[in-house]
């Protein structure tokens, strides 16, 4: 499996950022040519009710799933066809085979009540780092304070917008860029072997 991003260690990142970690994992990929970019993906994990359980997350306990809002991980799938799962969030190896990933992480639906079942919203690296916007502004509680602490670089925006975050975390295939997958599809489509 071939590496197309630093090693964990040396990759930007911030906690509970995830949009932005592999936004900033898109655009390494891109200005290193470390592959080609049509082969690099950015997805998101979410569903109608924003309950998405995530296995061997770093914060979570055991062998509990951590209960996620959403969350975005970096997919990168090879001339072969075989996937790679990059998140920087997972105790699992950095990159992971998506049969892997799949399998330790996301494991099946089917065994959790629906209101958890997991769809993906599947979007090109390219298209990504070109929509993708966000003011971080879902990370500020009522009062105005940081939930968690921001990111040291300034805000990703683009000459359309400042805060589309939404668009990309809804499972609604009206709404955003990209292709929304259930998570079976998305299994058999991008080679969870």
């Amino acid at each position: 499996m071939k590496m197309i991003t630093p090693p964990r260690e040396e990759c930007i990142y911030t906690s509970c950022y995830c949009e932005e970690n592999v936004w900033k994992l898109c655009e390494y990929v891109q200005e290193q040519r470390t592959c080609p970019t049509e082969e690099v993906y950015a997805v998101f994990v979410s569903n109608e009710r924003k309950t998405i359980p995530v296995w061997k997350q770093k914060s979570g306990r055991g062998s509990e799933p951590v209960v996620w809002d959403y969350h975005v991980v970096l997919l990168h799938v090879d001339q072969k066809g075989e996937g790679s799962v990059y998140d920087l969030d997972t105790v699992l190896p950095f990159p992971c085979p998506l049969s892997t990933y799949s399998r330790e992480a996301f494991r099946p639906d089917q065994g959790l009540p629906k209101a958890f079942w997991r769809k993906l919203r599947v979007i090109p690296a390219e298209m990504y780092l070109n929509t993708f916007a966000s003011d971080r502004s879902h990370m500020k509680d009522a009062g105005g304070e940081w939930r968690m602490p921001p990111p040291p670089y300034p805000c990703i925006e683009t000459s359309e917008t400042k805060m589309n975050l939404d668009d990309f975390i809804s499972m609604d295939t009206q709404v955003g860029c990209g292709k929304v997958y259930s998570l079976s599809e998305f299994v058999q489509h991008f080679g969870g072997k």
